[in-house]
């Protein structure tokens, strides 16, 4: 069975190219607008992995990685920050809320599939 991802992206042209890479290697995708939406896709849909951007409105990223973290049901799934912050506190602020990895944007298909695969097997 297909592994599902969750993309989550203030930026409609940043979840199309995350879910055209992950669908076209055989992944289902579930995409949400921001952490708020996100959360509710959770409590409809069961995901193997999270991908997420920082710089969101209403529910930054790091926020929503501690929301996840919070529920029972996804404190172990795989949390990817996809994002163009690259500053190291940024890097230490996700891993405290919980983040499994940090992709930085702009990101290579090739490199957002390894990833995930690694996350995800």
């Amino acid at each position: 069975m297909a592994k599902c991802v969750l993309a989550v992206d203030d930026s409609k042209t940043m979840r199309d190219m995350v879910s055209f890479t992950l669908r076209g290697a055989g992944y289902t995708v579930v995409e949400a607008d921001n952490g708020n939406t996100a959360l509710q896709a959770l409590q409809k849909q069961k995901v193997d992995v999270i991908i997420t951007d920082v710089n969101m409105p209403e529910m930054d990223g790091i926020t929503l990685v501690k929301k996840i973290r919070a529920l029972p049901a996804h404190a172990g799934t795989p949390v990817l920050i996809l994002t163009t912050e690259s500053d190291q506190s940024k890097k230490d602020e996700g891993r405290g809320a919980g983040a499994t990895g940090w992709i930085v944007k702009p990101f290579s298909p090739d490199k957002l599939l390894q990833i995930v695969a690694k996350v995800c097997p």
